[in-house]
């Protein structure tokens, strides 16, 4: 008996890696797109002007591809080997979030999704577009639509058998395809995820004040670090694991599979005394082709000068000094606040040769903030 043509999509799709795939209806309700809309009203979504920009288009997937009828969204497991708050006690060394301890999912994820697309419009000769995390689409609404998992208290989506640890992919096709159902919300009265959160940026249940998360703070946010979260930051500098590793579910969880998504050795918890010392090329070197290259040295710097002056160690002191000359502005103002967190009799001493300098206000500002 031949499979159906859903069947054989979900058959490929698994060949292809991924650890679980289920299909959809390319359309949702109108409340999706006006829970969006009432979250950029209030402002939650930062500098990421673009959820702005493209409101209209995300509102359903139709609003950006008319000809759109089904989603084949697919879920792609990435879970850590062990705890990822196991890192935020070495004061010393950097916690960077378990996604970008490898490779860069974009791409991984999208040459297998554009293999998949390639397949099935060859042979059913329908037309397909993929996406991965770069386009106005909503794949976490769609994805819980489709029963991969439902859209937790964090916003982030859980699944009954791969836990918090998933990248979400999509391909949109013409094609009329066989529907999943969708799945339930299995939270309960649970909210350790919320409870977790070092900077409270849950204002409500399922509402993300982005302003106030450090995967924000860390990446989105392109200049300084508002002064309120920097000691609350501790050692993230790219990412914040938290609120996943808190939720139950992943007792279910496993290690990830593939082996672009398995932690790098000098990525599990890298020496901040290391990091410091990264100029422009060094910093590319050592993440090229990892999703942190994308902010840029000059913020990651940036986020490892507030790691440092989190950290208690009076040796990173003689690796800060130098930054405090650093081309970048928002490199000099991280520079001043880990030199007065880590060494206050130090910072008193450099202070009279920095508050003389009137035409660096960067610097200045920071020197007189309480």
């Amino acid at each position: 008996m031949p499979i159906s043509i859903s069947e054989a999509i979900k058959s490929f799709a698994k060949r292809e890696g991924f650890d679980d795939v289920r299909i959809t209806s390319a359309t949702l309700p109108g409340q999706i797109s006006e829970q969006l809309k009432s979250f950029v009203e209030l402002g939650l979504h930062g500098e990421m002007t673009w959820l702005e920009e493209t409101l209209d288009r995300r509102a359903s997937p139709q609003a950006m591809w008319p000809d759109a009828k089904s989603a084949i969204m697919v879920a792609l497991n990435y879970g850590p080997a062990s705890d990822p708050r196991d890192a935020l006690y070495q004061k010393s060394n950097a916690a960077i979030s378990v996604y970008a301890q490898n490779r860069d999912y974009h791409d991984l994820i999208k040459g297998k999704l554009k293999r998949i697309a390639q397949w099935f419009a060859s042979k059913y000769k329908f037309e397909v577009k993929v996406f991965v995390d770069t386009a106005p689409l909503m794949e976490k609404p769609l994805a819980a639509q489709a029963g991969l998992g439902w859209q937790g208290k964090h916003t982030n989506l859980v699944s009954r058998d791969l836990g918090s640890w998933f990248f979400l992919g999509a391909i949109l096709t013409s094609a009329t395809l066989e529907y999943d159902e969708a799945e339930i919300d299995h939270c309960g009265t649970c909210r350790a995820c919320l409870d977790s959160c070092p900077t409270n940026a849950f204002p409500e249940p399922y509402v993300l004040d982005a302003r106030r998360c450090i995967s924000y703070l860390t990446i989105e946010n392109k200049t300084h670090i508002p002064i309120q979260f920097r000691k609350l930051m501790g050692n993230r500098i790219y990412g914040c694991d938290d609120c996943l590793a808190a939720c139950p579910w992943n007792k279910f969880a496993t290690e990830a599979r593939e082996a672009k998504l398995q932690a790098r050795e000098d990525l599990k918890s890298p020496a901040l005394s290391t990091l410091l010392q990264l100029d422009d090329d060094a910093f590319r070197k050592l993440f090229r082709g990892s999703p942190i290259k994308r902010i840029g040295r000059d913020r990651f710097i940036r986020n490892c000068l507030i790691a440092a002056g989190n950290s208690g160690d009076v040796k990173l002191l003689e690796l800060i000094l130098p930054l405090l000359n650093d081309v970048s502005d928002i490199v000099r103002g991280a520079a001043v606040w880990a030199l007065k967190n880590l060494d206050a009799e130090q910072a008193s001493e450099q202070a009279p040769r920095y508050l003389a300098l009137e035409t660096d206000g960067v610097v200045k500002a920071e020197w007189l903030r309480t």
